[in-house]
């Protein structure tokens, strides 16, 4: 055999190796973060009902997102519809992709929210959920109140961490995009 030929073969396994290397990262489980549920105590602080709707809180988050500087790497928006969407754009490689996921939340007893992924799709990419979970969990900075747990196929937003001015609490009570039907407490420290 003419040496040309075994170093062609050499490449062709060469590259074998590494498409099935990749094709084993990307499919690779992951072990997902623990979820501490945390509750507050409440004899600290000062509780305030508040009742909202989807569009007042749409503007809310969108500004939070853009205040805490939170869509400098993806550049993302949150819509509230009858379930929670995302829409945005990332960069693979150079180019920007289209990123849509939508999520089903539900308030925990603790007061933090349970987002369930629904539909996911990237550009015109069909990925397994947990993949793409997994790449935006590892690939950008989230803040600390959130937790990306693929194989869960959801997002715990833990509220107790969520850092707002004078040490105030957020505690979700209801959450019913369904029926614009959003209630939660303020607690603000009195100690």
């Amino acid at each position: 055999m003419n040496s040309w030929k075994k170093l062609f073969i050499a490449l062709i396994i060469l590259n074998i190796i590494v498409v099935v290397g990749v094709v084993f990262l990307i499919f690779l489980p992951t072990k997902d973060e623990e979820i501490v549920l945390k509750d507050i105590n409440q004899d600290d602080y000062v509780q305030f009902h508040v009742q909202s709707n989807k569009a007042d809180l749409n503007r809310l988050i969108n500004h939070y997102i853009e205040e805490q500087g939170l869509n400098e790497r993806i550049k993302y928006n949150v819509t509230l519809t009858d379930q929670v969407e995302l829409y945005g754009t990332m960069k693979v490689f150079t180019q920007d992709v289209e990123l849509k996921l939508t999520f089903e939340p539900a308030s925990l007893d603790n007061g933090d929210l349970i987002l369930r992924q629904k539909t996911i799709s990237i550009g015109h990419l069909q990925l397994p959920v947990p993949v793409v979970l997994k790449f935006i969990r590892d690939s950008y900075d989230l803040p600390s109140w959130i937790t990306i747990r693929p194989n869960d196929e959801e997002v715990y937003v833990n509220l107790h961490d969520l850092k707002l001015k004078s040490d105030t609490k957020v505690r979700v009570n209801t959450f019913d995009l369904k029926r614009d039907n959003i209630v939660f407490t303020l607690l603000v420290p009195i100690k």
